[in-house]
């Protein structure tokens, strides 16, 4: 409002639209998130000038960011952006020199600013920051919440301030530019590299999509074989046994179209109308190509109005769809490729590129599924021969397994834990050799064993284990197996823990403080034909103290030793520290050893 009561209308500043400095200023990268270099710029403003506030600020055709900022109260600290409604740089750039104010309360271009109220800004002085060319971005502020003559040795240090915070805008430029530039080189080379490529990818594409038995990961390897050389985006539809899709996927060699791909393709997961084109290759198995096409056919084939929009957004200029087809020519889905405006249409070359693609794709998918199956049925097999942990008074137990990726196999890796009639708790893990049906059931013996031999029995845990080698040797169990057997009985400091180690990695020690150690002790491995003399170690955790049992898969790779996969353990356990729920501390080690070789099976109690 004015002085006489009307509403007062800002005036808009043509500069802050001109299409040139807006385009310098994306050209920055920077947004309203903290940048340490800027930062840097604006504490130094705030300890020269000793003012409460100091800002490097940018400002668009919309708002003003601050990518460098000290002393903003919030909650403008946290958001590093305000309208131009509290902006006072916006005038600097109007301007495009130095603003000096040392009272902006007096001034009637800024008096009425919501930045004196809602800010607190009453001194300010503020620098232009420029390009190359010369375009005023933005400016760097020195702000005082009181009137403030501001000195002459203040504004030429704030200057100078100012002419490196704008050359460090100019390097940013500079980068970026370099980046478009060599970006546009590549493209030339990927241009001439594109035919041999292609066939490359042709006589690789049975081996790429063999290569894994996940159908997800064979689904996205074919999509990004194919864009961009094929296409400049794609979708995978696959089907369910009724011939309805079941999933849509896609990729877009525009990274920043991903977002309109992904809900491109979930809408047409269901969005397909009767004179869909993917619908009728679906339907009759027969190809279909445009050469020259639009929206309109997006607009014709779907029942959801908002693909037609995103379709807009994606690009269409043509496109080609053939059939996915299984073992006896059944379809499982469709491939559809698609081209922006200025890139050449499909012709019949495509056309049998992307046939025999969809042959290949179907088989990959076809064999992903099955390999599905049988690992769903392998994996509850698994499952079913691990025991539900008991509730013990005093002490956090959580287990965990996870089997070997790309294996459809159960394996031999296993845990257990029961309490003794006494109180006591038996907690054991153990690692049968191989990865098949006789591993598995192996390993469903070895449990039995060690719960039969154990239970009921308050031997030292050595003789617990000597007497399972005595029964393997006995009963003649056809295994070598590593095992960990240790008995648990609360005492006057926490937990005391008493443990026989058959050949199997050594546990893991956590304390409270966040020191790892190694449980020492190794003997020789079960089902030996000479039975070796076992012995037994103890120790005591304390509230808090964390003891970890696991199998060989958490730490063996082929690419490192098992004493290097121990000591990166170790570090992950430290660098989790105590704090962390057993749960969550199982589900954290687990995510580390994704895509491991070998089965992984670990079993972790916490005094309480």
């Amino acid at each position: 409002m004015s002085e006489d009561g009307t509403e007062r209308t800002a005036v808009p500043i043509p500069a802050l639209s001109d299409p040139d400095r807006l385009r310098s200023l994306a050209e920055t990268r920077l947004d309203s998130a903290p940048d340490e270099a800027f930062d840097r710029f604006a504490r130094l403003v705030g300890d020269l000038l000793d003012v409460p506030v100091a800002l490097v600020s940018l400002v668009d055709a919309d708002r003003q960011f601050f990518p460098g900022a000290t002393g903003l109260p919030e909650p403008w600290a946290a958001r590093r952006e305000t309208p131009l409604s509290h902006s006072f740089c916006q005038h600097v750039i109007d301007i495009e020199m130095p603003m000096v104010l040392p009272d902006a309360r007096l001034y009637p271009r800024v008096r009425l600013n919501l930045a004196i109220e809602d800010l607190g800004v009453v001194a300010y002085a503020g620098m232009p920051l420029t390009d190359l060319d010369g375009r005023v971005l933005g400016s760097l502020c020195a702000i005082d919440s009181k009137p403030r003559a501001w000195t002459r040795e203040q504004l030429r240090t704030l200057a100078d301030l100012a002419a490196a915070c704008s050359s460090e805008l100019r390097l940013r430029i500079a980068v970026r530019s370099a980046e478009q530039a060599r970006r546009s080189a590549e493209q030339a080379r990927r241009r001439a590299e594109e035919a041999h490529d292609r066939l490359a990818m042709l006589a690789g594409m049975s081996e790429m999509l063999g290569g894994t038995l996940d159908v997800s990961t064979t689904v996205d390897r074919l999509a990004h074989a194919m864009v961009p050389l094929l296409a400049d985006w794609c979708l995978i539809t696959l089907v369910d046994p009724a011939g309805r899709p079941r999933g849509v996927s896609g990729v877009h060699r525009d990274r920043e179209r991903a977002a309109d791909l992904a809900r491109f393709a979930a809408l047409l997961t269901t969005g397909l109308g009767p004179e869909s084109l993917i619908r009728s290759v679906l339907r009759t198995g027969r190809p279909v190509m445009r050469g020259t096409a639009d929206i309109e056919d997006v607009a014709r084939g779907t029942t959801r109005p908002e693909l037609v929009g995103l379709a807009a957004q994606l690009g269409i200029g043509s496109h080609l769809t053939v059939p996915i087809t299984a073992a006896g020519d059944r379809i499982i889905g469709a491939v559809t490729l698609v081209n922006r405006p200025g890139r050449r249409s499909f012709d019949a070359s495509d056309l049998r590129t992307a046939q025999d693609i969809g042959v290949r794709a179907g088989q990959a998918v076809g064999n992903s599924r099955l390999f599905g199956e049988q690992r769903h049925v392998a994996e509850v097999l698994q499952h079913s021969m691990l025991p539900t942990l008991p509730s013990v008074p005093g002490i956090e137990l959580a287990a965990r397994y996870l089997p070997a990726a790309d294996r459809v196999e159960v394996g031999g890796d296993w845990y257990d834990a029961f309490v003794q009639p006494d109180g006591d708790l038996v907690a054991a893990i153990g690692d049968v050799a191989g990865h098949d049906i006789e591993a598995a059931a192996t390993m469903g013996q070895l449990r039995n064993l060690v719960r039969g031999n154990a239970y009921g029995r308050d031997d030292p845990v050595e003789e617990l284990v000597a007497n399972l080698d005595r029964a393997i040797r006995g009963l003649r169990v056809p295994t070598v197996a590593t095992a960990v057997l240790a008995r648990i009985r609360p005492d006057a400091d926490g937990l005391r823990v008493c443990w026989c180690n058959a050949g199997h990695p050594p546990p893991l020690l956590l304390r409270t403080d966040g020191t790892v150690s190694v449980a020492r002790g190794r003997g020789p491995l079960l089902g030996l034909a000479r039975p070796p003399q076992r012995t037994s170690r103890t120790t005591t955790l304390a509230p808090g103290d964390t003891l970890l049992l696991f199998t060989d898969g958490l730490i063996e790779r082929r690419d490192q030793s098992i004493d290097e996969g121990q000591a990166e353990l170790i570090g992950q356990l430290a660098a989790a520290g105590s704090g962390l729920s057993l749960a969550a501390l199982c589900d954290r080690l687990l995510a580390a050893a994704h895509r491991r070789e070998d089965d992984v099976a670990l079993l972790a109690l916490r005094a309480g």
